[in-house]
């Protein structure tokens, strides 16, 4: 078992009581259950809250003790505070079904040289081929990327992407994007907390958030997601495969023309 995987079951164990849904803690008792582990404290706290949050599945201790068809996730409660939460099981994977629509790659091969991981090459791929335009239909513009900021009741946040778009009737939006790359899951938390950040830094604006996915190097998955009843729903999703012009053939057009719903 990894340092990480160590500290997030002590943390838990520590407050969880049987039959519990909800388990509070403070990111400072990370600390305590170093001390008691005798190990050596990680630098990044919060980079062990994180990854338990958004890339590894938790401790198998911590697993059992949700009940059938439900899971544990770790939501924010405020700064500095944060929650193991009993939860319906959600799974926001790229459907096999879809096709693959083939975009013409606008993206400077520069870029791809000196992209430094999977997610920072992902955003640039969405951005530089104007992703967002195409799947939404409205003209998009990024506005920040890697925001850190803080949410009412949530606590620090850290947004990989927002955008600002127009549509053709005048409508503004404001589109958080998460990119996962690599291993990552899609983190129907992140999409929560953007979502409630969003409604409440931008009030007139329209939120609607977006979540990409690499199916592979040069395939993208894209989503449009939605809070419903308490839990993540995805509203729309595509596929788009990036391509040199010269390889999307008059078979693909009739395709598209036969299988676009406006």
């Amino acid at each position: 078992m990894s340092r990480y995987q160590q500290l997030i079951e002590e943390i838990f164990l520590r407050n969880y009581e049987k039959g519990a849904t909800v388990v509070a803690f403070d990111r400072d008792e990370l600390v305590d259950c170093a001390k008691a582990l005798k190990m050596k404290l990680p630098k990044n706290l919060g980079d062990v809250i994180y990854s338990f949050r958004y890339r590894n599945p938790l401790p198998e201790s911590v697993v059992a003790t949700a009940t059938e068809e439900r899971e544990w996730i770790i939501g924010g409660a405020g700064r500095g505070r944060y929650e193991f939460r009993q939860v319906k099981i959600n799974r926001i994977v790229p459907s096999e079904q879809l096709i693959a629509i083939k975009i013409p790659d606008a993206t400077p091969e520069i870029v791809l040289a000196h992209a430094l991981s999977d997610e920072q090459a992902l955003l640039a791929k969405v951005r530089y081929n104007r992703l967002i335009d195409v799947f939404l239909g409205v003209a998009a513009y990024s506005l920040q990327n890697h925001l850190r900021t803080t949410a009412k009741g949530v606590g620090q946040i850290e947004i990989d992407e927002i955008y600002v778009a127009i549509d053709r009737h005048g409508r503004q939006f404001v589109l958080p994007v998460q990119a996962k790359g690599g291993t990552d899951q899609l983190g129907v938390v992140q999409t929560a907390q953007d979502i409630a950040c969003c409604e409440e830094k931008y009030p007139n604006l329209i939120c609607r958030a977006i979540s990409t996915q690499f199916i592979d190097n040069d395939l993208i998955a894209m989503f449009e997601l939605a809070i419903q009843d308490d839990f993540v729903k995805v509203v729309q999703e595509k596929h788009y495969k990036l391509v040199p012009g010269a390889d999307i053939s008059d078979k693909d057009l009739k395709l598209y023309n036969k299988t676009a719903v406006d």
